[in-house]
């Protein structure tokens, strides 16, 4: 795990080598961001054609950015950090986005329309994904909790990766599902089309979780098992669960089920993506994502050692809501098959002609 991938000084010099200068301030930062001004703005005033409202509003933004990499450090703390969660979350974003709209022209539908669904549907899966969270463990949240900022600052802290797949990917669908609606594109052609891209996204959130320690794995002897080191996440929780010595300096081995969890994305997005020229009707692809992510969702389930069954079962919350989201996966595999005569037809609109050449 690498809950920081690095730090970045925001006070003092930075050490590159053959010589040391400060990074923020008027320093290394604004020097490049001078060299990069030139090309930047010499081509902005070539295009505008003059000193047009777009090569001055191109010098606003580039003295605005100039501004705040001079003011940084006043206002920032001594160190940036990079957090390796964070940083496959945007990966994710980015992949996922990439494959989505490469994806889209199969259905005649506009890449940038995919790039800005991502980007909200993203932003939607990270709010429903904390909600689901706080809703399932808001004991922990919010112990310790007193006035309305405490609350608050509880709601958005992220750094035990607090957020639950499933409420992420059930808020992310009804925005899905509004946004299509929204710009006239059906959302079920335009779903089958583009369907692997969440896997991808998946595969990546999961690399994240394992940098973090979060969404640990149980107990094995496994050639492969992994180990946290003391101070950890997983460590910390071990220790205070009553499972790991206070004094051991790093945990047990354990199953990497992040890991299995990221090979499975992939997995499930190649079998999507192979799928989709044989799909029988709008929603077969939507629906084999289903049934099949629940049933390897379970499996992975039981060799997690962060989860407790819940309800007075053996199941875990994850498990449970796996069985639903099956069952609807099975309810609109039968309605895709028996509307399948009429539902596969070709987009009429060129490539590119905008989201509305997918309508149905």
């Amino acid at each position: 795990m690498r809950q920081v991938l690095f730090e970045v000084p925001v006070r003092g010099d930075w050490n590159l080598g053959l010589f040391s200068a400060p990074g923020f301030g008027f320093g290394i930062l604004l020097a490049l961001w001078a060299v990069l001004g030139v090309f930047m703005l010499r081509k902005e005033w070539k295009s505008a054609g003059g000193f047009t409202s777009d090569f001055r509003w191109a010098i606003a933004w580039w003295v605005g950015i100039a501004t705040a990499i001079v003011m940084a450090p006043s206002f920032l703390p001594e160190k940036l950090r990079l957090f390796g969660y964070g940083t496959m979350l945007v990966c994710a974003v980015i992949f996922s986005g990439w494959t989505g709209a490469a994806r889209a022209k199969l259905v005649g539908v506009s890449p940038d329309f995919a790039w800005d669904l991502a980007v909200k549907i993203v932003l939607a899966g990270i709010v429903g994904a904390r909600g689901f969270y706080i809703l399932q463990y808001h004991d922990k949240v919010y112990r310790g909790c007193v006035t309305l900022r405490d609350y608050f600052l509880a709601t958005i802290n992220l750094p035990d990766g607090g957020l639950v797949l499933y409420g992420g990917v059930i808020l992310a669908s009804l925005t899905f599902f509004l946004l299509c609606r929204m710009r006239g594109v059906h959302p079920l052609k335009f779903a089958d089309a583009t369907v692997p891209a969440v896997f991808v996204g998946v595969a990546f959130g999961r690399m994240g979780c394992f940098l973090n320690g979060c969404c640990y794995g149980d107990a094995c002897d496994l050639p492969w098992g992994v180990q946290f080191p003391a101070g950890s996440l997983t460590w910390n929780v071990l220790v205070q669960r009553g499972f790991l010595d206070p004094d051991s300096p790093a945990t047990m081995l354990l199953h990497p089920t992040q890991l299995y969890s990221s090979l499975n994305g992939l997995v499930l997005a190649a079998l999507t993506a192979a799928y989709y020229r044989y799909r029988s009707g709008d929603g077969s692809v939507v629906a084999l994502a289903l049934m099949t992510y629940p049933v390897s969702r379970i499996c992975i389930e039981v060799l997690r050692g962060d989860e407790m069954g819940q309800l007075g079962t053996g199941l875990t919350i994850s498990q449970l809501v796996s069985l639903g989201v099956f069952g609807l996966g099975l309810i609109l595999a039968r309605w895709s098959w028996t509307h399948s005569d009429t539902r596969l037809t070709s987009p009429a609109s060129p490539e590119g002609s905008g989201p509305t050449s997918a309508t149905a």
